[in-house]
């Protein structure tokens, strides 16, 4: 289990370390770590399907859902739905409301099928086993949608590993009456049981061939199949080949010509056998209410109601699951959503008005609702080609050389990662710095789930300290990515987001040392680390050797060259450099095709990657002196004077007045390379200059220019003026970013609402906070309105959405600025008015 980290350091260092704490606080730890880690167990924890069910545990249980529109054989393949695409025929979807621990619903807007569907989602605590689960499904025909819209939909279950599955129900040449039954068990999921129903209320297709004498149509389908281990993600592929054999035989009897209407023919063989995949089948006449459930008892359900129901039942849970507790669960669920939401992220002014509420919640939601569980093998590049060290002038072309004949590629793992994601149809998987971006508003809701994933970030580091930037765990992931992009590279950094939660947490912690608080009451298991610090103590301290090997990792490898050049710095140490340049990219910066110094050269230092490190830095020295680690903490404390000191040092251009690149030039000269954009502003965004700095009104300006970075969409990757703007890839040449403009809001925030020493620019900066968050809250807000998505990025001159669609990842970070506090005019700000 992803927790079992949790019991085991607490178990130690309770009883080893001097922080041992009372017998009655270790049994409140440890019961809430219990029962923290069973609320977690199941979820839709496959987000790259529009609906999938599975545990944190690797090779169990699988479920999904897959439907499409029937009535016409147009385009018929193309319309079945499982795995989230990119435009799909899809108006929107995403969950309306979603907490990882309860559930929620969603939904899925088909305007190509016509139909919208909804899933709710919850989770029923008790027993041994995580407890159980139940979702409850439903169509309805869409405006546009034919008189008599016909719509299959399949509901399926597999399992992998040491494990059962067998369908209960007698074998049935014509399908099953009334409810369909599984029934399974594992190791660390004990006996369960499926169960499958639906109304009597729901409306099937007319018989209009000679194909259904005798055939019933209400009845449902179900067809086992014995699926390879690795193989399971593969359903909709099992289902089509299932398929097939039933629309050769139609079409062999009955010719094309007469072939019986495509409800009939696109369905799966009634085929009933010992396997660990079953799949089930339905097909409704307009609007349905399906009842999926998941019981191993053998009472019998009662009051099916119009409801088309799936509830997961572990034999160990003290109750069985009926439709009456569901739809109790499900309505609880809701409450308890909605009242964390209004006591945590409500909307502040000016968007505390009534249509931000759905898009503030939805768009939380989808962030929460896209936390997955992974596991499987990644594909590294172990052969540290002498190359790789990129020490040589003309470096990116050895090094594509050397990529390009893959020495001692491996394969290594098997992996598990419990992550959120950034995209479901683009970017399913695990990104190390779009990570801390994501849990920024998840520490506000979930301090303990949110550390739960930076613990599982840190448990794939290696033994050199390395992290791989980009998680493709397995064959399905792999089936999401160019070939090219696959293979990891142990040299290669990304920007150590996830140090910002670190800072949030001891922020959190701070707060509360100063404003004493209770427990949390709305639910206690959420926030464990921040209600006894002593907890937040042990965790830091069981993670602290991977944060510092990490950390070490991180200086070691990705060092720049300051003695070699006479380059002149308070410190000969203290200057960064991405590796794995290219030509026209550095993707391990995330800032991919931002305008760099040409040609590349050893010699280059680059300003987000030294910033990035005067923030981790200052992170560790924090975690260090809160561990009581007092001789690291003065030891990262001088490292950071020397960071802070060398990013003026060496990165600071006069001539221009903001902050650039550098590199060496034909006379083995440092000069700086000054493309202003995100780079030249990185010392603000983390953090490195003090509201007195002399180098902040500058920075200010820049900003606020609508000739250089200002638009009335949010700050551009690049100025207009330079030459690269809206050039070639245009990927971060001119579009505005949400993850970027959060940390501008967020440092404007800081500098307006300081009150130490002196803040000549406080006003300027409210002045600016205030407008900018309005511009980036209302854009998103009126492209999700217009086109159902959050996006990737945005258009800097009309504010479209474009690139990704559904990104939720750190797109939602629009619902932390709206939580924000909306600050006073400048003009009452000077006069002390805050």
């Amino acid at each position: 289990m992803v927790q079992f980290w949790c019991f085991l350091a607490l178990l130690t260092l309770f009883t080893s370390s001097p922080i041992a704490l009372a017998d009655d606080a270790q049994e409140i730890l440890l019961d809430t770590a219990k029962q923290s880690n069973a609320s977690l167990l199941w979820g839709p924890y496959r987000p790259n399907l529009y609906f999938g069910v599975r545990p944190r545990i690797p090779r169990s249980l699988m479920t999904g859902l897959v439907w499409s529109r029937v009535d016409s054989y147009e385009g018929l393949q193309e319309r079945f739905r499982h795995t989230c695409e990119q435009h799909e025929g899809m108006a929107g979807y995403g969950w309306d409301e979603y907490d990882v621990r309860h559930g929620g619903h969603q939904t899925i807007h088909d305007a190509g099928n016509s139909i919208d569907i909804t899933t709710e989602f919850v989770k029923i605590p008790g027993g041994d086993h995580g407890g159980s689960w139940g979702v409850r499904v439903k169509g309805t025909p869409r405006e546009d949608a034919p008189d008599r819209l016909i719509t299959t939909v399949m509901f399926y279950a597999g399992i992998e590993g040491l494990g059962s599955l067998e369908v209960q129900n007698a074998p049935d040449e014509l399908g099953i009456e009334g409810d369909v039954n599984l029934a399974g068990s594992s190791n660390e999921l004990g006996e369960f049981g499926i169960r499958i129903a639906e109304s009597v209320d729901n409306r099937h297709p007319p018989k209009q061939h000679p194909s259904y004498d005798g055939k019933p149509l209400d009845r449902t389908i179900v067809s086992s199949a014995q699926v390879p281990e690795g193989s399971l993600w593969q359903a909709k592929s099992v289902i089509f080949q299932k398929m097939k054999a039933e629309i050769d035989a139609y079409i062999e009897e009955y010719g094309q010509d007469n072939a019986p209407p495509p409800w009939s023919t696109f369905t799966l063989p009634n085929d009933i056998q010992e396997g660990n995949f079953h799949m089930t089948q339905k097909v409704f006449d307009g609007a349905f209410h399906v009842r999926i459930s998941a019981d191993n008892r053998k009472g019998v359900i009662a009051d099916l109601s119009t409801q088309f129901d799936v509830i997961y039942s572990s034999s160990s849970a003290p109750t069985p699951v009926s439709p009456e507790s569901l739809s109790s669960a499900i309505d609880r669920a809701k409450l308890i959503f909605s009242d964390r939401f209004s006591k945590l992220l409500a909307p502040k002014a000016p968007f505390n008005v009534p249509k931000y509420q759905p898009f503030a919640k939805s768009m939380f939601s989808n962030l929460l609702g896209g936390i997955g569980y992974f596991f499987g093998d990644s594909v590294v590049d172990r052969s540290y080609a002498p190359e790789y060290e990129e020490e040589n002038e003309g470096f990116d072309e050895e090094t594509a050389a050397a990529r390009a004949q893959q020495g001692d590629v491996k394969v290594e793992g098997p992996s598990e990662l419990y992550t959120s994601i950034p995209s479901r149809p683009f970017f399913p998987r695990g990104f190390l710095w779009d990570e801390g971006f994501h849990l920024i508003p998840i520490a506000d809701w979930d301090m303990d789930v949110t550390l739960e994933i930076v613990q599982s970030w840190f448990n794939l580091m290696d033994e050199d300290g390395w992290i791989g930037r980009e998680q493709i765990l397995g064959p399905e992931a792999r089936s999401k990515v160019p070939q090219e992009f696959t293979i990891q590279y142990p040299h290669y950094a990304n920007p150590p987001t996830l140090f910002l939660i670190f800072e949030s947490l001891i922020d959190k912690l701070n707060s509360k040392s100063a404003i004493p608080t209770t427990r949390d009451t709305l639910d206690p298991i959420r926030n464990a680390h921040l209600d006894e610090p002593s907890t937040a103590l042990i965790y830091l301290k069981s993670l602290y050797p991977l944060l510092k090997r990490h950390y070490s990792w991180f200086r070691r490898t990705q060092r720049g060259d300051i003695k070699s050049y006479d380059r002149v710095a308070y410190s000969t140490k203290e200057a960064y450099r991405w590796r794995g340049r290219t030509d026209r990219h550095i993707l391990t910066s995330g800032l991919d095709d931002y305008p760099r110094p040409q040609p590349p050269h050893p010699g280059e230092l680059h300003t987000d990657l030294i910033s990035w490190m005067g923030m981790m830095t200052r992170s560790m020295k924090r975690i260090a002196s809160f561990i009581g680690e007092d001789d690291d903490a003065a030891e990262y404390a001088g490292i950071e004077t020397a960071i802070v000191r060398n990013i003026d040092d060496l990165h600071w251009s006069a001539a221009h007045q903001t902050y650039c690149d550098a590199t060496i030039d034909d006379y083995e000269e440092s000069v700086h390379v000054c493309h202003k954009g995100y780079i030249s502003i990185f010392p603000f965004l983390t953090g490195l200059l003090p509201p007195d700095s002399p180098r902040l009104k500058a920075v200010l300006d820049l900003i606020a220019d609508p000739e250089e970075l200002w638009s009335e969409y949010g700050i551009r990757s690049l100025s207009r003026r330079d030459p690269n703007y809206g050039t070639g890839e245009n990927y971060w040449r001119s579009p505005v970013w949400m993850n970027m403009n959060y940390l501008v809001v967020k440092s404007l925030y800081d500098v307006a609402t300081s009150e130490s020493g002196k803040n000549p620019h406080r006003a300027q900066a409210a002045k600016t906070y205030r407008q900018l968050r309005r511009n980036l809250v209302e854009n998103v807000f009126r492209e999700w309105e217009r086109t159902g998505f959050a996006w990737e990025q945005y258009n800097p001159e009309n504010g479209e959405g474009q690139r990704t669609q559904h990104f939720t990842g750190w797109t939602s970070l629009g619902v932390k600025m709206m939580n924000m506090p909306d600050l006073e005019e400048a003009g009452r700000m000077e006069h002390g008015e805050l």
